[in-house]
């Protein structure tokens, strides 16, 4: 294919149907006079690259397949390539992640086409060539959740969303509102969130949705309760939480009264007004906490089990607990995105510290698909695949951008934050496994409560909050949660695995020589 001037010098990879049927439409929009498809101008197919051998030396439309994925950095540097794009969709995420972290190294721009199920077969396969967005750096299969279980729950029902404006609230609602349901109320104390959502939804539903926004705070329990009174909600999400780790550790009376206070008023009274489940959102940070964030909201996952194994009423309660959210608010992904924008530096905390990471949506289909198929008394655990190292998410982030790290885009380790973990986990020690219909959602079961003193001691722990006596919350709150350990134990042993880990690597690398 004739070079113009304006075309970039591309790699393909992928020798199969995919790269045939692009080579083929490039091929034709060339030759037509009209240039029926302006954007084949782009490229100028020099290369493909596939790891079948029987492939290697065979033409595609006139395009060598020059050998497998271990050539792709060499031969981008000696082909002058200039942009690549990956054509195997029907790649699993993990090997397409494998893939996309090889073509970033060659800091060259990567173009990506989309998963077969997100392929639009009738349209050219050119005009979906896109951009690679920042899920598809997870490095697992996007996760699949049973519709039909979810439409059966909520279909008809009257659904209540607590902090429904938040960023897991709001998709929480946009969800619901797919399955008919007879009513959603939505429940925020942040006007903003709770008119923006509001407003997406009659301008997507209008009169066929029947939406009911009120501004209240889960705190105030004479308000909630009126809510209740009201609406009679027959599946109550409970999403309003603080959740900023850094901002609660120096005001944890503050988490007190908002996560523990706000669950507590929430669940007892989806317990009085028999409301079918109340659904807790929770996070892994409340596994062996570390942060008065993650300890308050082990708290309240307690007082979802206290509630389950007291049953006063045929409520049945829930926990879901998943890891960090891509996009939602106080993500690092729109933090790393502005400091990118603004030419760096990009701060990350510490260059060993790794997270779970998954999508808003996903989350949230967890926690439709968990209330869904719950018994009562459960905690519901994702399986997220492989932690993401925080510093690799920021290089690719930047590469992404078409910048090089450290050199165009600076990164800066800035410590790790107060109360912040080296690494987060989704499940303590002795709650176990147990499988599910979806091979990907997990239970673990709850950890007994001691019923006789539990409320006792939640009170004592409420109390304090109400004096605003910080200190003594933290007290307090390490005797109700006695997995709370001081991050700096915790990170201590976690460093000392890493280097271990690190080492005997380099160990075994001196042992291949």
């Amino acid at each position: 294919m004739g070079k113009n001037i304006s075309s970039k010098r591309t790699m393909i990879i992928g020798g199969g149907n995919a790269a045939k049927t692009l080579l083929n439409e490039i091929y034709n929009a060339k030759k037509s006079p009209h240039r029926g498809d302006k954007s084949a101008a782009i490229y100028d197919p020099i290369c493909i690259i596939d790891c079948d051998p029987e492939k290697i030396g065979t033409y595609v439309h006139g395009v060598e397949v020059i050998g497998g994925n271990e050539l792709i950095i060499e031969k981008a540097k000696e082909l002058e390539i200039e942009v690549i794009i990956l054509a195997i969709p029907s790649l699993s995420e993990k090997d397409r992640k494998k893939i996309i972290d090889i073509c970033n190294e060659t800091k060259l721009p990567l173009k990506i086409i989309p998963f077969i199920g997100s392929l639009i077969l009738e349209n050219s396969i050119l005009n979906q060539v896109r951009d690679i967005n920042i899920e598809e750096l997870l490095g697992r299969d996007p996760i699949k959740f049973d519709n039909e279980d979810i439409k059966n729950f909520i279909h008809g029902k009257k659904c209540m969303v607590t902090g429904g404006g938040g960023s897991i609230g709001s998709e929480l609602v946009r969800q619901i509102a797919r399955y008919n349901p007879k009513q959603i109320v939505i429940v925020d104390i942040y006007e903003n969130n709770a008119y923006e959502i509001q407003q997406e939804l009659h301008m997507k539903y209008g009169e066929e949705l029947n939406l009911v926004t009120l501004i209240a705070s889960v705190r105030d329990y004479d308000r909630m309760e009126k809510i209740f009174g009201l609406f009679n909600p027959e599946i109550v999400f409970h999403a309003a939480a603080h959740k900023h780790v850094p901002l609660m550790e120096v005001s944890p009376a503050e988490a007190i009264k908002n996560n523990v206070v706000g669950t507590l008023n929430v669940a007892t009274l989806s317990q009085k007004y028999n409301a079918e489940k109340f659904v807790m959102i929770s996070t892994d940070k409340a596994v062996n906490p570390t942060n008065v964030m993650g300890a308050s909201k082990r708290c309240c996952e307690m007082i979802v089990t206290y509630l389950a194994q007291t049953k006063t009423s045929g409520t049945e309660f829930v926990t879901t607990r998943f890891g960090n959210v891509l996009g939602s608010n106080g993500s690092v992904i729109p933090l790393f995105k502005k400091q990118i924008e603004k030419g760096g530096p990009v701060t990350v905390t510490h260059k060993d510290i790794i997270r779970y990471f998954m999508t808003i949506p996903e989350a949230v289909s967890l926690v439709m698909e968990a209330a869904a198929i719950a018994n009562g008394g459960e905690i519901f655990v994702m399986d997220m695949g492989e932690p993401v190292k925080i510093v690799t998410l920021a290089e690719n982030l930047i590469r992404m951008y078409g910048k090089e790290p450290y050199t165009e885009i600076d990164i800066q380790f800035t410590g790790l934050r107060p109360g912040e973990k080296i690494k987060e986990e989704l499940l303590m020690n002795e709650e176990g496994l147990g499988k599910t219909k979806n091979e990907l959602i997990y239970i673990g079961h709850q950890i007994e409560i001691d019923t006789e003193s539990f409320m006792d001691r939640l009170n004592v722990l409420i109390g304090i909050a109400e004096t605003n006596d910080d200190e003594n919350v933290v007290v307090e709150l390490r005797k109700m949660v006695p997995t709370f350990v001081k991050p700096e134990e915790f990170n201590k042993k976690e460093l000392q695995k890493f280097e271990q880990s690190e080492k005997s690597a380099e160990e075994k690398e001196l042992q291949k020589i």
